[in-house]
């Protein structure tokens, strides 16, 4: 599945729904990028809706915060107190590549980037670095419509 208006990120195609289920099976922690204190925004939404509906384990990354929905706040993906199997990012476009060198170079398994996110630079760098890569689509959307 390709889409016109995009890029195409040679040696990657947009994970089936069976990859989509083997990725959430196999996860077991999340680091959320991004995420806002703010309730009204959609990366809060998501951590809320993983804190109620999932058993993942989530560490969220924010050097703005310390403290979101009863979670601590880490200011950096190398300031987490353990390995992550997933970085999902919810950051401006321009910032992914530097976010899946991150993740490469911590060692997680899946790098995702949130629904409207779409980077062809972020997408071979976390490929080159033996990584799952899911690229606009919402994890929240994906679990409940798999489960």
């Amino acid at each position: 599945m390709t889409d016109p208006d995009r890029p195409p990120v040679p040696g990657w195609e947009p994970p089936t729904d069976d990859d989509v289920r083997q990725i959430l099976g196999e996860t077991r922690t999340i680091a959320v990028v991004g995420v806002s204190a703010d309730p009204a925004k959609p990366s809060n939404e998501v951590v809320r809706y993983l804190q109620q509906h999932t058993s993942f384990e989530l560490l969220l990354v924010n050097p703005a915060e310390t403290e979101i929905n009863g979670l601590p706040v880490y200011p950096s993906l190398e300031e987490l107190p353990i390995t992550p199997d997933m970085v999902d990012v919810f950051r401006r476009p321009e910032h992914l590549p530097e976010i899946a060198r991150q993740t490469v170079a911590i060692g997680a398994k899946v790098f995702w980037a949130q629904l409207g996110l779409w980077s062809t630079d972020a997408a071979g760098i976390a490929l080159d670095g033996g990584l799952w890569v899911v690229m606009d689509r919402c994890i929240k959307l994906e679990h409940a419509r798999l489960r």
